[in-house]
Parts: C-alpha cells; structure tokens; sequence
C-alpha cells in the first residue's frame, strides 16, 4: 500500500512516498474496516502543520491529510455502523462523538493520527461517516473540515432564522461553504473579496451582495449600508486579526462572529477598537471544525438538498507536492483535490 507521510516539517520535500505495509490492510480489531480511499483534499491547516505552525505538533512519519473519502472493502466481526461497498470518509476529530469537545478527542487524521493520503486507511467504524451518494468521490473528499467548520459556524449558538443576513470573509473553502449553507438555512448572504471574477464566482454561488474590501476599506459599515442599517446576523469570521475590527463594526446590534483563525503573520493577536466595541452588544465564539454528528447532521441537508461543493483544482496521486506549492501560492476559488484512485 502506497502513502505520503510527512518524514519532517518546513517544506514539501518532507512529504514522502513509501509502501506503509500490506497491500490490503486487514481491520484493526473486530471493530475495525478497511476504506479503499478514492480521493483526498487539502485544507489550510495541513500546509499549518508541515510548517510546524499547528496549535497540534504534527507526529514524524504520519500519513497526511485529514480529508478523504472512499469506499469500504472490509470490516471486522463486530462492525454495525457500516458493510463493504458503502461510501465513508473520517471524522475530522474521530473521538469526538457528539456533545461538547472534551482534551482527549484532540487527535487528528494527518497530525496526530495517520491521515488520508494513502491507497487504503484503517480505522474504527465509529470514525466513520456515510458520504452523501449524489457526490462524487472528489466532492466527497472535501466535507470533513472545511464544510463541517462552516455548518457548525451557521448552526451552532443561537440559531439561524430565515431571513437573517450571513456575512462571509473572502473566497477560503469555509467561506464558500458557509455561503452554500447560509442559502440553504434561508438566510441573505454578503461576501467579501478583492476579484471582480471571485465576486462573479461567489453571486453565482448564491451571495446576495458582495463587497470588495480593497476599494472599500471601512466595509463594515458599507454591510450595514447593505442590510438597512441592521447589520449582519451571523459573521463567519475567517481573517481574524485582520478583519477582525470591520467584522464588530458590520454585526447587527445582537449578531454574533464565529471566529476561525486567530493569527496572522502582520497581528499576533485580536485586537477590537473602542469605537468598533461600542457599536454593538456583538458576541464573538470560537469554532472548532465538528463533532461526529455535526458532521452527519450537515450530510443530511447536503444530500436533501443536493448540494454540491466547490471544486478549484484536481491533481493526480503523483502530484501531491505540486498540490501542495500550487495551494500555498495560488490557492483556487475552491477545494484542491487529490484524486488517489479511480
């Protein structure tokens, strides 16, 4: 079985390529099965940890990538959850059921746990989660962190009403997510970005109103321009200390901002001014990606309403080092996706 595993950190010459046992892994355990992978895909935080710049320090040699999804080809005597030929990918935090977050449910696929680049991925079937079967198996491969932090940033807290205005930053997968999501919930959508064509892209998508944050600076108070004078309901806050201070200032009296990031190479650190503060009673929570049933909640409104998501980039198995360099140069308007087998 072939997989790439990150041998060092600092660049992509520590993603390397071997044989990482048997050709058909065997289930670990009764309740083990075995994922014949078909695609993977990349996320923000995966370039974060082979820089060495993840909150959680990568482990040498582990198989990277936390997303993927592919098809079931074997399963232990006691397995329930699922049967060979079904369509699964791993939860982000695979010990992570439901409920509340609790300190020992921090492992990762592709940090901390073998991740999902590789032929083949073993792991228990409580890890597991059933893909939506109208997608394919590269739009499969994008949901578990990208797309659960958005639904768990729009659903999670005070609920979302139909009608309420979704701000969302920029044209990150989590943002475009969000912005599929928040049409889905029946909410009005404002986006930001600097690209005449990502603005074309994203009211395509089902943004509303979109502003360019680079001819209009102070876009916090063009938002509230945009909604009457309300403000926006929910923000999906994904510049962090960057956009930070506009987002306050674009929140409706009562709105709340989802907080994503919280460094940046210019700004340590969150910083609100005064004049921003006083403008609203605005509450700021952070998010964390998901629980398993976050995760399966969100498949069942994909699947209702047959949503797909956005795919920018496709490489082959081979090409994972370009994937790598071409998402941290020019990352798309939407996912990187490694396809590992047809």
């Amino acid at each position: 079985m072939r997989a790439y595993h990150l041998e060092s950190f600092g660049g992509v010459e520590g993603i390397r390529l071997r044989d990482s046992g048997p050709a058909t892994p065997e289930p670990a355990g009764p309740t083990g099965i075995v994922v014949s992978l078909r695609a993977a895909s990349l996320n923000r935080r995966d370039l974060m940890i082979l820089g060495g710049e993840y909150p959680l320090p990568g482990v040498p040699g582990v198989v990277a990538l936390s997303d993927g999804a592919g098809e079931v080809v074997a399963v232990g005597d006691a397995v329930t959850r699922f049967a060979i030929g079904d369509r699964v990918s791993c939860a982000y935090f695979p010990r992570w059921r439901s409920g509340p977050i609790t300190p020992d449910a921090f492992d990762q696929p592709g940090c901390t746990l073998d991740g999902m680049l590789a032929e083949y991925a073993a792991m228990d079937e409580q890890w597991a989660v059933r893909v939506p079967d109208h997608l394919t198996w590269e739009e499969a491969a994008t949901l578990p962190c990208a797309a659960v932090t958005a639904w768990s940033a729009l659903t999670d807290g005070e609920p979302l009403i139909p009608g309420q205005t979704v701000l969302t930053l920029g044209t990150g997968p989590v943002s475009l997510f969000a912005v599929q999501f928040a049409k889905l919930l029946g909410c009005r959508v404002v986006s930001t970005t600097s690209d005449a064509q990502r603005a074309e892209q994203l009211k395509a998508l089902g943004a509303d109103e979109v502003v360019d944050y680079v001819r209009t600076p102070e876009w916090g108070a063009k938002v509230k321009e945009l909604t009457g004078g309300r403000g926006a309901d929910r923000i999906v806050e994904t510049g962090g200390p960057e956009t930070i201070d506009q987002s306050v200032r674009a929140s409706s009296l009562h709105g709340q901002i989802v907080l994503l990031i919280t460094g940046s190479a210019r700004k340590a650190g969150i910083e609100v001014s005064n004049a921003a503060y006083a403008s609203s009673l605005v509450t700021v929570r952070r998010v964390f990606v998901g629980s398993r049933a976050r995760f399966e909640e969100m498949n069942r409104a994909v699947s209702a309403h047959a949503l797909h998501p956005v795919i920018g980039r496709v490489h082959s198995f081979d090409e994972v080092h370009a994937a790598y360099r071409g998402y941290a140069s020019s990352p798309p308007f939407g996912k990187v996706v490694i396809r590992v087998s047809s």
